[in-house]
């Protein structure tokens, strides 16, 4: 039956984000709110729970961006780019982890996998110890197919970020809500 299916899925979530290490999460919200301009990027199912995330710091009133889009300005000293890379080897974000580590943008990365090739040259690190396509996790297996449960997980981590950031900023849904657009 679909509810018992949706406890399972809501059970292995909670596995997961239970995990999450409070100290790596305010490094790197502290980080993003002393950054100029944030840059967000992943790939594929990873790549639209983190473009949520870009948006909703653009709500809070940051300088914020999501990789793809056409307005994305050059990043330097002061900036900061978060990868979110459930193995952290992905080709392509590697790639992009090496031009900001050379342009000398802090370098956040969301993974499950800390010691993968974007992990070594990462300054911050947020584990997420959901299953990845090169990483199991020791005597835990998702009922899920593919690496589904990372990408819910980062969803709901990122709103829960939110939330936190809301908190240290003070602001409201009101507040966000005047800097959503109105060209809809």
């Amino acid at each position: 039956m679909i509810k018992d299916k949706t406890k399972t899925i809501l059970n292995e979530i909670a596995i997961v984000l239970d995990q999450v290490n409070d100290k790596e999460v305010e490094q790197l919200i502290k980080n993003i709110l002393t950054s100029n301009k944030i840059v967000v990027c992943g790939a594929g199912r990873v790549g639209m729970a983190t473009r949520g995330f870009g948006m909703r710091l653009g709500h809070l009133g940051l300088n914020a961006y999501t990789l793809g889009d056409s307005t994305v300005p050059s990043i330097s000293d002061g900036d900061m780019l978060l990868i979110s890379s459930g193995s952290g080897e992905t080709q392509t974000i590697y790639d992009l982890a090496i031009i900001a580590k050379n342009n000398n943008a802090t370098l956040a990365l969301v993974t499950g996998n800390p010691e993968s090739r974007v992990g070594k040259i990462a300054d911050i690190i947020v584990t997420i110890k959901a299953p990845s396509k090169t990483k199991t996790i020791d005597n835990f297996a998702s009922i899920q197919p593919m690496t589904t449960l990372n990408e819910q997980c980062l969803g709901i981590f990122y709103d829960a970020v939110v939330l936190e950031m809301m908190e240290k900023m003070d602001e409201t849904h009101d507040t966000m809500w005047k800097r959503h657009s109105n060209l809809e």
